[in-house]
């Protein structure tokens, strides 16, 4: 055979009409178990495979989501596209990824989400690390369900977004600390220009507002290079060092550990030290981390869930996941006199 065997073929092949044979494709329950055994038989002997556009032409269904990556400072995408491409395989959908990494303009994303509609996909999920982008979007009317992963604050009704409450996740953080009896607590954050190292701001100074205890701001950018250097800074102060150390990410965690112990500071007898993402490893530290987890998986798959839903006429929705302390030993109380 010159072509690729099409549904006649398989129907000549299993002895059926090919309405039988479309029937069986299609999953329709009026086929009888011995007639469906042969086609399903004749489809692997010929290596029959659908024609996907073709169905689409004619349901005016692609049966595709489309996935945009915004930024550079999205450290647990593959966990994300696992959890996407999981939700989007058990709902009958396949997943057209697209990126557009750095700062780029307006025209750049919409570019991007042209070529996908172009492709007729049913859905979009953008994964964004900066608030930028949600403004962005809630100018344009794409004709599809869009729903923004990991970038909060969505001002438009018409778009849904998923996101593990950074905010939350940072008091989770600072009042553990505070519960040892830490009343100096600094925080190394992540590049601010992200939305995620802006809500973990604001959680961990309304923790410390809220308890009149006091701590250091200083801003780095979700690498361990920024976490050691922003670790000596704290060494060299003139003020000296707080009790505990709020680090932006497991990253940067990992670089004031090894500052910490290039300087001889002891964790965390000298200084208490908590990241954030329970990044694999993260217990194998030296000592082992306290860390606030989000579940990365997770956060995919509720947006392929909720767009889902969208496309089945359900309205814009907005979903925070609930993250998770997970306490180990890179955190004690405050020694005497400190």
């Amino acid at each position: 055979m010159d072509r690729p065997p099409g549904m006649m073929d398989v129907a000549r092949e299993a002895g059926v009409s090919h309405i039988t044979v479309s029937r069986v494709v299609n999953g329709h329950p009026s086929v009888r178990p011995e007639t469906r055994a042969r086609v399903e038989a004749a489809i692997q002997k010929l290596g029959y495979r659908r024609n996907s556009v073709a169905r689409a032409l004619k349901s005016r269904r692609s049966s595709t989501i489309g996935v945009v990556i915004v930024g550079s400072e999205l450290f647990e995408l593959p966990r994300i596209l696992l959890g996407v491409e999981t939700a989007a395989k058990q709902a009958g959908y396949w997943v057209s990824l697209a990126s557009r990494q750095g700062e780029g303009t307006t025209g750049d994303l919409l570019e991007t989400l042209q070529r996908l509609t172009d492709q007729s996909v049913e859905a979009i999920a953008v994964v964004a690390d900066r608030p930028g982008t949600v403004e962005v979007l809630s100018d344009l009317s794409l004709g599809v369900p869009v729903a923004v992963v990991m970038s909060g604050n969505v001002p438009s009704p018409e778009l849904s977004f998923v996101e593990v409450d950074q905010e939350l996740g940072a008091r989770l953080a600072v009042r553990h600390l505070l519960d040892l009896g830490h009343r100096n607590i600094a925080h190394l954050t992540g590049a601010l220009r992200t939305f995620d190292a802006r809500a973990r701001v604001e959680g961990w100074r309304a923790e410390l507002t809220a308890a009149a205890a006091e701590g250091a701001q200083l801003e780095g950018d979700f690498t361990a290079e920024s976490g050691f250097r922003l670790a000596h800074e704290l060494c060299d102060a003139d003020s000296g060092l707080p009790t505990a150390v709020f680090a932006g990410n497991d990253q940067m965690a990992m670089g004031v550990l090894a500052a910490f112990a290039e300087r001889g500071v002891k964790v965390p007898h000298d200084v208490a030290v908590v990241g954030f993402d329970d990044m694999k490893g993260a217990g194998y530290l030296v000592p082992a981390l306290t860390t606030v987890r989000q579940d990365f998986a997770h956060l995919g798959r509720s947006a392929i869930e909720l767009l889902v839903r969208m496309v089945g006429g359900a309205p814009a929705q907005q979903q925070k996941i609930t993250p998770q302390l997970v306490v180990r030993h890179s955190t004690a109380v405050p020694r005497a006199g400190s």
